[in-house]
């Protein structure tokens, strides 16, 4: 399918959406216009979207002629197959970014051990549906389930994501990767290893890919691993370690994506305090 088929179903997609999702405004909306229709003027319709259509219009405002926009346009065409419009827009956000990313590359993760289990796509749609809503969390489950089918090229996919998701995001999504690999109670080494790549090639540094492994993948010293430090190190040393880490992965950072993305990021700040709690607790730090 060529690169403009693809961006035409994309198009005809997101607008029966935009259709779809529209909420019609009441007589008493305030955000209803006063101003009468000008006479012999041509009839402009304002549709006003809600939901879905603006999480995929915004992904999709910046992925066009990418690997994403590639996978996400094939998805969007076999779930609307035959549908078609003439015109659309769209406007990138960092919101919608952030969801788009979510999906293509929980895909990669969820392939990876050549199986997709319950567990695993429990995890991912309990995840989307308290993040995004019952609703556009169900949209994006239906979108998954297509983006599953296709072969995902990992590099390509987590080139792009590191071009366009700041850092704190990009940790962010790691966290959630790990989240999935966790989901079965078992993490299978090519899920693993598929991570390692995702964060690799999206210009996570080598030690914040482990710390946020030991997160998940625990052993003797996790908490050290977390801190990105060592266990020879001295107690200032675990001090300044900490706010480090505190600072790099502080829930605020997140905060301008709203309440849904700030509490995920919270979890794994909890996380890097337990770490903390645990090495103090071993040493008798104050």
């Amino acid at each position: 399918m060529a690169i403009a088929e693809i961006i035409v179903i994309a198009i005809a997609a997101l607008a029966v959406y935009s259709v779809v999702s529209m909420r019609k405004p009441s007589a008493t909306d305030p955000s209803r216009s006063t101003e009468p229709e000008k006479p012999k003027q041509p009839r402009v319709r304002t549709v006003r979207t809600s939901g879905y259509a603006k999480w995929v219009g915004g992904g999709l405002g910046w992925v066009f002629g990418g690997p994403i926009g590639a996978i996400l346009g094939v998805a969007l065409g076999s779930v609307f197959d035959g549908m078609h419009v003439t015109s659309s827009s769209y406007q990138g956000t960092a919101r919608g970014d952030f969801a788009m990313s979510l999906l293509v590359l929980s895909a990669a993760v969820m392939n990876a051990d050549k199986k997709v289990v319950k567990s695993e796509l429990d995890f991912v749609r309990n995840f989307f549906i308290n993040q995004f809503g019952e609703e556009e969390g169900g949209r994006l489950i239906t979108l998954l389930r297509e983006i599953l089918k296709q072969e995902i090229n990992v590099q390509d996919v987590s080139l792009q994501v590191g071009q366009h998701l700041d850092y704190s995001l990009r940790l962010q999504l790691m966290n959630y990767l790990f989240g999935i690999a966790a989901a079965d109670g078992y993490f299978h080494p090519d899920e693993v290893s598929v991570i390692e790549t995702i964060s690799g090639y999206m210009g996570i540094s080598n030690g914040d890919f482990i710390s946020v492994k030991a997160m998940f993948v625990k052993d003797v010293n996790w908490a050290y691993d977390v801190l990105e430090i060592t266990s020879s190190a001295t107690d200032e040393e675990v001090k300044k370690a900490y706010r480090e880490m505190a600072k790099k992965h502080h829930p605020d950072k997140v905060a301008h994506l709203g309440e849904d993305i700030k509490r995920s990021a919270t979890e794994k700040f909890q996380k890097i305090n337990a770490a903390y709690d645990d090495i103090k607790k071993l040493r008798g730090m104050n």
